[in-house]
């Protein structure tokens, strides 16, 4: 929907000729450095953005607080374990966490690896970390900037719900997780891969079938479904394990 404006505010009138992938990348570039992601999506709703970014996510309510309560557990862990001696970010999808950042040792990385594996409900680890000096700012910002191009990617793709994908940089190497087909993974890495700068992309993915998916999330398997087999836009709708791969 194209935002409309009165004439009390004609600064904003030229948000009108924007591409949608430009003021796509521009909310999700913000909410990266910033960490407003209630405000990217606040900005999102209604706009032809949020028409793609709108879908539950796959996981259900208890799920997504459980890997919520997994990441808090690990990182108490993390610290404990390596201090302020190295960087190390945890994601935490499906009880499967990604472990990615710097440490000075590679005692420290199989440490970290441990205390992490032990945290309550972990189901799987994904040991990413880099024996390496820990990573400048100017290297974060770009990582998060990679992310957000992926992101808007996924957004003006279309055929694929952005919202059923947890993306990680780290290095240049996207990480990416969720619970999608194989259908979804195969172009989820395509669009990553296009993406400038990328260096490499991990699939870190639960493959689901796409009967599951339409179990799950309904209006998700309608809405990345391939163009050939949607049915036209007047006829109402009909009813209806882990292992990362460096590409």
């Amino acid at each position: 929907m194209t935002p409309s404006f009165n004439s009390a505010a004609p600064r904003f009138s030229s948000l009108r000729h924007l591409p949608m992938r430009s003021l796509c990348l521009g909310l999700l570039v913000a909410s990266s450095l910033t960490g407003a992601l209630s405000g990217c999506a606040a900005l999102a709703v209604g706009g032809a953005v949020g028409g793609a970014m709108m879908y539950s996510d796959r996981r259900t309510s208890g799920m997504q607080i459980e890997d919520q309560t997994i990441e808090l557990k690990a990182k108490a862990r993390v610290r404990e374990t390596v201090g302020d001696r190295a960087h190390v970010n945890v994601t935490s999808y499906n009880r499967t966490v990604l472990i990615t950042g710097e440490v000075p040792k590679e005692a420290d990385k199989a440490a970290v690896g441990t205390a992490i594996a032990g945290v309550e409900n972990v189901r799987s680890t994904l040991n990413e970390l880099a024996v390496t000096p820990i990573a400048s700012l100017a290297e974060m910002s770009n990582d998060s900037l990679l992310t957000s191009k992926v992101k808007a990617s996924y957004v003006d793709a279309r055929d694929i719900s952005a919202n059923a994908f947890k993306v990680v940089t780290e290095h240049g190497v996207v990480y990416l997780m969720g619970l999608v087909t194989e259908r979804e993974a195969d172009r989820a890495v395509e669009l990553a891969r296009g993406v400038s700068g990328v260096r490499k992309v991990v699939k870190a993915f639960e493959i689901i079938s796409e009967e599951d998916l339409a179990r799950r999330a309904p209006r998700a398997a309608a809405a990345s479904a391939p163009a050939a087999t949607r049915a036209p836009a007047s006829a109402p709708a009909s009813p209806t394990g882990l292992t990362p791969r460096p590409l």
